[in-house]
């Protein structure tokens, strides 16, 4: 598949350090002039909006997709290429997964996890092939790889979904890997045949 468009997942604020800011900008820069759509939750503020605008600084197409209720709370971004204002956050992900060709998060919260996560599983049950990386800026995800190590030797996720996720520290080595990207396949479900 030709990369034309990613989704990037990334915190609604800056975080504690200012390398999450300078990574955002970074990787939103980067996309731009890769040629690739940027497909994010539609926000100006935070690491969202960093991303947003270093990609249309640079030249780049950015579509935004943002529920009502955080439309409401002004929170929108209104110089984007495209927006999409939607009705729930399911409609949000909906979209932007649909919208997208690949996936890539920065640091974020709550959400960003949620979203990540639910694009891995749907590559695992095979809904999709589009890569699934995470930009590792200053170690931010270590603790997470250790825990999805740690799921993979209790025997709740197998090593090759595991092996999926594409981990690298800086924005130009995830780029250039979601676009070499080679989907798995292999059944999700470990079963004592098996083992």
């Amino acid at each position: 598949m030709v990369l034309k468009s990613i989704c990037v997942f990334c915190g609604s604020s800056d975080g504690a350090r200012p390398e999450y800011a300078e990574a955002a900008a970074d990787l939103g820069q980067r996309l731009a002039k890769a040629g690739l759509k940027v497909i994010y939750g539609g926000a100006k503020v935070g690491l969202m909006g960093r991303v947003a605008d270093a990609a249309l600084e640079a030249g780049g197409e950015v579509v935004g997709v943002l529920p009502t209720l955080l439309r409401e709370k002004e929170l929108a971004h209104e110089g984007l290429t495209e927006f999409h204002e939607v009705s729930s956050m399911h409609e949000r992900k909906a979209m932007m997964a649909d919208l997208a060709d690949g996936f890539i998060s920065l640091p974020g919260g709550a959400g960003t996890m949620e979203e990540a996560f639910e694009v891995w599983t749907w590559a695992q049950l095979g809904y999709h092939e589009k890569p699934v990386g995470f930009l590792n800026v200053n170690g931010y995800y270590e603790k997470l790889f250790s825990f999805i190590e740690h799921i993979v030797e209790e025997q709740f996720l197998r090593q090759q979904h595991a092996d999926m996720l594409l981990i690298e520290p800086d924005a130009a080595s995830l780029i250039k890997a979601c676009q070499d990207y080679e989907p798995t396949h292999v059944t999700k479900w470990i079963t004592d045949k098996t083992r």
